[in-house]
């Protein structure tokens, strides 16, 4: 049996809440005579057949043929007395909404000018207000069928992500230039949701974007990047660091001087290779890169020959006592070998 409501009227309005439904479900039955109680900052407005008809601003209406003539015509029947008619109520709130949440709920995969591709996370606030309560509720109850607060946070914010992802797009800019462009993005996600916002009665007051940043694997990708375009010389450091390779093998006693060897050529050899292929690589990127050579480079050398290379190779033996990475047995063969080699040069 239908409730019957001679009193209409919500007052546990809570700080974030937008629509309120009487009765919650279905319909309920309404006397004519009872009292309509609508606050400040709140909107009445009755729901019958997926249609809303009569709207209350603030204040005390007592219901009547006079007060809900559309109610009374939809019926098609002159009312007589207290004879209750079925409807719904939904009081809509007028006031401003602020510190409403959105976020994405997994990464977002953009084209990244630099990168490449790269992945991103966002969230912030955004403030609502609605203009239009009968609009809002004709848009929102009546084509969506949407009644409770957290399903109508959730379209908005489906409306907000949508503007935000093709914003981005459209900037062109890597997620290593967002942070610079945060206050550039809201100003264009509010520009381009308020028309979207604007069709259900609702004002996009104010967008805020707290933050945007990569993904933990995006931001390994960034943190690489840079390393890679401050390193500078490429083809040294690459090489420097193939001659690292040499450590396993000297580490190892049983090897021996001819272990010792083999693990400074092939280092070498392996820290050339390299170089080549991330010079080739990261030219694009550097500014100041001087362009790819139209021929390969010839073979790298088996082991150091040059004076330099090979006081170079001295030095990091040097290093490597001194940080424990080799033993000093291991070092002074290694040493004497390589010294006498730098003397008959």
């Amino acid at each position: 049996m239908a409730r019957i409501f001679d009193i209409v009227e919500y007052v546990d309005e809570g700080r974030q809440e937008i629509v309120h439904r009487i009765p919650e479900r279905g319909s309920g039955d309404f006397r004519l005579g009872s009292q309509l109680i609508v606050r400040d900052g709140q909107a009445a407005i009755f729901y019958r057949d997926g249609k809303a008809l009569d709207a209350f601003g603030a204040g005390r209406h007592t219901l009547t043929t006079a007060n809900v003539p559309l109610l009374t015509d939809l019926l098609g029947k002159a009312f007589s007395g207290r004879t209750p008619f079925k409807a719904e109520v939904y009081f809509v709130t007028l006031r401003e909404l602020t510190d409403m949440k959105w976020g994405t709920k997994s990464p977002i995969t953009i084209q990244d000018p630099i990168l490449g591709m790269a992945r991103v996370t966002g969230y912030g606030t955004y403030a609502i207000q609605i203009t239009e309560p009968q609009l809002f509720v004709n848009k929102l109850v009546g084509t969506q069928g949407l009644y409770r607060t957290r399903d109508i946070e959730s379209f908005f914010r489906s409306i907000i992500m949508t503007k935000l992802m093709d914003l981005i797009g459209e900037m062109g800019k890597s997620v290593i230039q967002m942070a610079a462009f945060a206050e550039e993005l809201a100003a264009g996600v509010r520009a381009k949701a308020a028309e979207e916002f604007a069709a259900r009665g609702v004002t996009l007051n104010s967008f805020y974007i707290e933050s945007l940043s990569p993904t933990e694997e995006t931001a390994k990708a960034i943190d690489a990047r840079s390393a890679m375009g401050a390193i500078g010389d490429m083809n040294a450091y690459m090489q420097y660091q193939g001659a690292q390779a040499m450590r396993d093998a000297a580490q190892n006693e049983s090897g021996g001087m001819a272990g010792a060897g083999v693990g400074l050529g092939a280092g070498m050899g392996m820290g050339a290779g390299m170089a080549q292929m991330f010079t080739q690589s990261m030219q694009q990127g550097q500014r100041q890169q001087a362009p790819p050579p139209q021929t390969a480079a010839p073979p790298a050398p088996a082991s150091p020959q040059t004076a330099a290379e090979i006081q170079q190779l001295l030095d990091s033996l040097d290093n490597r006592l001194i940080t424990g990475e080799l033993s000093e047995k291991i070092y002074e063969r290694l040493y004497a070998k390589w010294e006498k080699r730098l003397a008959n040069l």
